[in-house]
This record gives C-alpha cells, structure tokens and sequence, in this order.
C-alpha cells in the first residue's frame, strides 16, 4: 500500500523548477527568500526539525500580518504566503513515519490554511487534506463502532415549541413553479416556506446528517465556533475547535460546559465538500442577478436554545431546515423604527429588543411592530426577503442551510 508521504507527493510538483512562488512586492525579499529555502528543502534531504522550524517561521511572520488591522484590510498576498507557511509545515509533518498525532496536526494546518489563508497552486490544501481525513477515518474507525451504541442513548431534549397563531403564520406552499414564486414572492419581497422543495436532498435521504455522520465526515476537521448565547452580549467570543471537539463539548455537553456553543454562519460546504455533495442549491435561485459563484452558503449546527437576535441582511435568503426545529419570528423593513436598531455602525443592521423577552419601558414601540411567525421543521425552506428582520432560536439540535444571493 502507498504511504502517506507518497500520496502526498503525487499532488506536489514534480521539482523545485516547477513549484510556483510568485508574490508582489508586498511580501518583503526576506520572506520571498525564506519560502525558497522552505521549498529547496522540500526537494531535498534535511532533518524534519529543519523543515518545520523554516514553515513555522513562515507562519508565525504572516500571521502577525493576518492580525494587524480589520480583516478586509489584510493584503491577499500575506494570506497567501500564510497558506504557503501551512503547505511547508504539513508536508514536514508527513515527510517520515507520522504518528496518529502528527497526522491530526496536519489537518489542522490543512484547516487553518483553508480558514485563513487564500487558494495556492490550484487549492492544494484541499486535494491534500482529503488524502488526510481518509488516513484518520482508517484510524478511527475502530473508536468510532464502540461509540455508536453510545450516542443512540443521548436524551434528545423534548423542544419548548411555541403555539402559532393562525393569523400571524408564515404562508406555506408547497413546490411552486419558478413563475409563481417570483411573482407571488420574490418580486413583492414576501416571506414564505417552501414545502418539498429539498426531500430530493441526500442529507435527508441516503445521508440522514446524524452526529455519527457529521463526525465521520468532518470530526477531525477544525472550524471556528462563536461560544456565548447570542452575538450582542458581552461575553460571547469566538473559538476553534474540531467538529468533534464541538460535538463533545456543546452537543453532547461531556465536559459539563455551561456556556452554550454554536456552528454559525460559516462556509463549511467550501471547506468540506463531501458535506457539500449532501445538498443542493435550490432552484429558485436562478431568478437571482448573480451566477452561481455568487452564492453564499453558510452551516448553522448547535444546540438547541442557540439564539440569533433579531436582525436583517444585505441578501435574499432561504434557510433549509435539515436537522431539528427552530421557531423563526419575522418584520418588515418598514417597521424598522419600531424595531431599535443598535447605533453602532458594527451593530446597526441588529435590534437592541430581546424578541421573546422585550423591555417595554425601554423599547414601548416594539410591541406595534406586525410581525409572522413559524416553526421551520425538518425538509422546509424559509424564504427570508431582503432586508426583512429576522429572529431565529434553535428548538433542539438544529442544522440548517442558508443561500444568501441576489
């Protein structure tokens, strides 16, 4: 059987000639000089440690980098000397016999290159961090068979469902042509849900999306994880962890954490396309402007009681409902002013109103505001129009799909 090292290096080019480093002069000679020898070493026999000491060089200059400033102010070009700096390192990682350890360490750089850095040599980190996950998944596969009986006993919490009033719940049709969606509700901007549009989708059928599933998929995958119950108080922060890792700590609660943990708004599908292959865009999002490139499609995995404030965005959405059930409340763009938006520039598209908790004194027009209400299940799509402000709480374990497009 091929070793790790050889799969490996089947994906790299074949020498030193071939590798491409080519950066602006942005990057300083130093750097440009250090990525050479990084890339000489590569081709050439040299101790691990040599190998490793140049890549972490690497990556600890461009991550200062990555860290000084706002993020949309950060140069292409150090991302992607940084994603250089991950490629180094995984392949010092692998060079010799690694252990089970090392292997994990290299996914992890594999991620961190994904997460941070920009696209080299036609995604490499991607082709390699695939050869990876099948190295891991070989080594867990025995761990992974004593598990299963053990998840099967997990108490799923019976979920607080609020009762819909008839006359504020969200219309519901079921398959619309493309014609009578766009005129009945894209064109007027009106919410609806959107019934057996998505039971063609394997993550419903021939890979129900359990834990046991998502951890075969993506368990030893690192991605970043906001910690704290909603995104406006003051303690909430952000973190990276493993999907395993988030599974055990936030889903399964196994080290007892009392802060609630929540898998939102990321890329997850470009990060993991085996994941991606479980679902489909839906059809109605070529009345949208844009191609398909212009598609934003986020993950959003947690527990239930995970909250998202009352909010709006920039972009039509539909939010497929995969796992679980979560109760959705909706406004208006034109009751904005009843609705209290934050002052902040960072926070104005947020209210300031606890939606199921409202303060009457501070916020007295909040309670005129009209509004529709629904609990999105299992196989349902929302369609969120554009700029409609909405507040969603996760009833049990939820994972839902979001398109944001044009």
């Amino acid at each position: 059987m091929a070793t790790l090292w050889s799969k490996i290096s089947a994906v790299l080019p074949p020498n030193e000639e071939q590798f491409p480093l080519q950066f602006s002069d942005k990057v300083e000679s130093s750097v440009v000089e250090m990525l050479k020898r990084c890339r000489q070493q590569l081709y050439s026999d040299t101790t691990r440690s040599s190998r490793l000491l140049k890549a972490q060089i690497i990556l600890d200059f461009s991550w200062e980098k990555l860290n000084t400033g706002t993020w949309r102010d950060v140069d292409k070009e150090w991302r992607r000397v940084y994603s250089y700096g991950c490629l180094f390192k995984v392949a010092a990682l692998c060079r010799e016999d690694p252990s089970a350890d090392e292997v994990l360490q290299a996914v992890k750089t594999c991620d961190m290159g994904l997460l941070m850095g920009a696209a080299i040599m036609d995604d490499i980190l991607q082709v390699i961090v695939r050869i990876l996950q099948s190295e891991v998944r070989k080594s867990t596969k025995d761990e992974e068979e004593s598990e299963h009986s053990q998840v099967k006993r997990i108490k799923i919490e019976c979920p607080r469902v609020p009762v819909i009033k008839e006359e504020l719940a969200v219309p519901r049709i079921k398959c619309p042509s493309l014609e009578s969606f766009n005129t009945d509700y894209l064109l007027p901007l009106k919410p609806v849900i959107l019934e057996g549009i998505i039971d063609h989708w394997p993550a419903l059928n021939q890979h129900p999306w359990s834990i046991e599933y998502l951890r075969s998929v993506a368990g030893c995958r690192t991605v970043p994880v906001e910690v704290g119950s909603r995104y406006t108080d003051e303690e909430w922060s952000q973190t990276l962890l493993t999907v395993n890792e988030f599974i055990d700590r936030y889903i399964l609660n196994k080290d007892g954490v009392k802060a609630s943990g929540y898998l939102a708004q990321h890329q997850l599908f470009d990060q993991i396309p085996e994941l991606k292959e479980d679902i489909r865009l839906p059809d109605y999002c070529c009345l949208g402007e844009g191609d398909e490139d212009d598609i934003t499609v986020n993950a959003w995995f947690g527990p239930g009681g995970t909250v998202s404030p009352l909010h709006q965005d920039p972009q039509l959405n539909f939010l497929a409902q995969v796992v679980g059930s979560k109760y959705i409340r909706l406004y208006s763009p034109e009751d904005t002013d009843k609705l209290y938006p934050h002052q902040s520039q960072l926070l104005h598209n947020t209210s300031q109103v606890e939606v199921e908790n409202p303060d009457s004194e501070r916020f007295p027009e909040f309670a005129k505001a009209p509004y529709l209400e629904c609990v999105l299940q299992p196989g349902e799509v929302l369609f969120i129009p554009v700029r409609h402000w909405h507040y969603v709480r996760s009833l049990e374990l939820s994972f839902s799909v979001s398109f944001w497009w044009s």
